[in-house]
């Protein structure tokens, strides 16, 4: 054991100062050390948390990459993926854990007391059932394993409100053929089998899900037409520029593939907002604590100056001594380190469970604060918050240089 090291836990680990000024001032340092874990951990796990929860809900009921013709270009309404495909419905990229294929209808809803327009989304028997039923908070998704064609469909929470809809109630829906000049309307009367939320307006607002076969009659395609294929990678974290470059070389020149964050780049971009603000008040905590150290350093060795001059005088050499200081700060700061995680953890373990702290989802996309609690991230933030503290405090143990032992031990 080194002597610095051995001199400081002593110090760190015996009597407290009889100062009470000094002793005051290491309680505020410990508070506000405390305070900066707790501010940090809870920043990075609910920042972390909103972004993984906002990108999975994105992929949940619009997939990770999506697959459409090129001729599509920004309209609703789907042009036709004729099948078979080598790559559906088993997709030939160990990233991508399924495939589905979907065809888009744009419309009207219309009913005795109002309209407005909607988007039919028709989904056929391979559609991932479970990992839509997050979002079901009435009802039922709709059988479509069925020969015959349903007209069963889930509607948004919002859509039904709006309409006064409810499970098994019905309504009309109005279909024109946009590729053709004065083309009647066509009329669709579907059943409400199932309510849905996902809290993005961008999905509540518009989308109807049902049977791909009532998008097929709209557009007289055949069984073997569809208008899209929607992919899921196995991890939400990947890249999904590298992977949607690697659909691309698959699906052929034809068609193009496109990432959720590119279908929705006005989330994606509100998405990385999150990453500025935890930069934001992670700096501003790093800045707090470490001035209330850096002062507590100062007056520890002011209010120690009779001993430094007793250790220069033994032999000991200025960064033996510096290190000694430093040491001892870092002991000082490790109560509070202590509190602030037990506090911390304890308050995301709350959220976690019961959910304490609610979000307006029309600002948020979600309906309460995420936690993303990880003991890697917990470990990290408490070795980095020593780490830059140690360093930093090596700055004004600079002072110790300046005592000299002969008019130090003078004062003492």
């Amino acid at each position: 054991m080194s002597f610095s090291w051995y001199f400081s836990k002593k110090i760190g680990l015996g009597k407290a100062s009889k100062n009470q000024l000094s002793r005051t001032i290491i309680r505020i340092g410990q508070v506000a050390v405390a305070i900066g874990i707790i501010v940090a951990l809870v920043t990075l796990s609910t920042g972390i948390g909103a972004r993984k929860e906002i990108k999975q809900k994105l992929a949940d009921f619009n997939g990770h990459i999506t697959i459409r013709p090129y001729s599509s270009n920004l309209s609703y309404n789907s042009d036709s993926i004729n099948l078979p495909k080598e790559y559906y419905p088993n997709f030939p990229l160990e990233e991508i854990e399924h495939i589905q294929a979907i065809a888009t209808k744009s419309g009207i809803i219309r009913t005795e007391d109002a309209f407005d327009g909607v988007l039919f989304k028709g989904v056929d028997s391979n559609y991932d059932i479970e990992r839509f039923d997050k979002f079901l908070s009435k009802g039922k998704f709709p059988d479509f394993k069925s020969d015959q064609t349903s007209d069963e469909v889930v509607v948004s929470q919002k859509i039904a409100n709006n309409f006064y809809l409810d499970i098994d109630s019905t309504f009309v829906m109005v279909f024109v053929d946009e590729h053709q000049f004065n083309s009647k309307p066509v009329y669709r009367k579907f059943k409400i089998a199932g309510i849905y939320t996902t809290d993005i307006s961008q999905f509540d607002d518009l989308y109807i899900l049902g049977d791909i076969r009532q998008v097929q009659k709209l557009n007289q395609w055949g069984d073997q037409q569809v208008g899209g294929f929607e992919l899921f990678a196995k991890d939400i974290e990947a890249d999904f520029n590298v992977l949607k470059g690697s659909v691309n070389d698959i699906i052929g020149y034809d068609l193009v593939a496109e990432s959720a964050t590119d279908i929705f780049a006005d989330i994606e971009d509100w998405i990385n907002i999150f990453d500025m603000n935890i930069f934001v008040i992670l700096f501003l905590m790093l800045i707090v604590v470490i001035i209330n150290m850096v002062m507590i350093l100062l007056i520890l060795i002011l209010e120690r100056t009779h001993a430094i001059g007793i250790l220069k005088t033994l032999g000991a050499n200025n960064w033996q001594v510096q290190k000694i200081f430093v040491n001892y700060a870092v002991f000082i700061m490790l109560p509070g380190m202590l509190a602030g995680n037990i506090i911390a953890i304890g308050l995301l373990l709350a959220q976690q469970h019961w959910g304490i702290i609610q979000l307006p989802p029309e600002n948020y996309y979600i309906d309460k604060a995420p936690v993303f609690l990880s003991w890697s991230m917990v470990f990290w933030v408490n070795v980095c918050s020593i780490l830059i503290s140690a360093v930093v405090l090596l700055i004004p143990s600079l002072l110790i240089q300046r005592i000299s032992p002969t008019r130090a031990l003078k004062i003492g």
